[in-house]
C-alpha cells in the first residue's frame, strides 16, 4: 500500500515537472525571439555580404551551411553548454581539421570520408569537451563541398570556418548582451565587458 502511494506521488510529481518544462519551453517571450531574429539577421547577414563582395551567388564558400545551425545555438539557444565559445570555436575548428583531413586522406571515397568525418569530429569533440553539433555539418561538407571548397585545403579551416565562427561569435557578445534577460557566455567574467544598462527589455 505505501509503495503503491510513493509511486503514485513520484508519477504525480514527474507530471508537474513535465508540464512545467513544456510550458517553460513553449511559451511566447517576444524580447527573446526579438533578439534572437535580430542577432541572427545580422550576423549571417554580414557573413552573406562578405560572400556577395568576393564570390558569385554559385561559389558560397564564404556561406556555409553549418552556420545556420550555429545561428541557432548563438541567438536561440544562448544558456545551452554547446553554445559556449569553447563548443562554438572549438568544435568548428576541429571539425573542420578532421574533415579536410579526411579528404585528403580518402579523396574519392565518398561512401568513406562523409561518414568517417562526421563520426570523428563528434569523438573528438567529446574528448576535448568543445561538442557543438553543427561542428559535423562543418567537417561534412569539407568532403562533399564544391571544388571551391575542397580546393581551399586547410585553409578551409581559418576561411570561411574561422572567420565565420568569429563574425558569429562577435555578433552573439554584442546583441546577446543588450538586454538585461539575456546573457552570453554563461560565464559572468566574460560577459561583464559586454554588459549594457542603457536597454532593459
Amino acid at each position: 500500500m505505501l509503495k503503491r502511494k510513493a509511486a503514485a506521488i513520484k508519477a504525480n510529481r514527474n507530471f508537474r515537472i513535465t508540464r512545467y518544462i513544456v510550458y517553460k519551453e513553449t511559451a511566447i517571450n517576444i524580447s527573446e525571439q526579438f533578439w534572437s531574429f535580430i542577432g541572427a539577421f545580422i550576423g549571417i547577414g554580414l557573413i552573406a555580404f562578405l560572400q556577395s563582395l568576393h564570390f558569385s551567388r554559385l561559389e558560397n564558400v564564404f556561406l556555409i551551411g553549418s552556420f545556420g545551425a550555429t545561428s541557432v545555438l548563438v541567438f536561440g539557444a544562448i544558456q545551452s553548454p554547446l553554445a559556449q565559445p569553447r563548443n562554438l570555436i572549438g568544435g568548428q575548428l576541429i571539425s573542420a581539421f578532421i574533415g579536410v583531413s579526411v579528404f585528403k586522406i580518402f579523396p574519392d571515397v565518398i561512401w568513406v570520408t562523409a561518414p568517417l568525418a562526421v563520426s570523428l569530429s563528434i569523438v573528438v569533440m567529446q574528448i576535448t569537451r568543445t561538442l557543438h553539433p553543427p561542428g559535423g555539418a562543418t567537417a561534412l561538407i569539407a568532403v562533399i563541398g564544391t571544388s571551391k571548397i575542397t580546393s581551399l585545403g586547410y585553409f578551409y579551416v581559418l576561411f570561411p570556418v574561422l572567420g565565420g565562427t568569429i563574425i558569429l561569435f562577435v555578433i552573439a557578445l554584442i546583441f546577446n548582451n543588450l538586454t538585461r534577460c539575456r546573457q552570453y557566455p554563461t560565464n559572468e567574467k566574460l560577459t561583464r565587458v559586454f554588459k549594457t544598462k542603457g536597454i532593459d527589455r
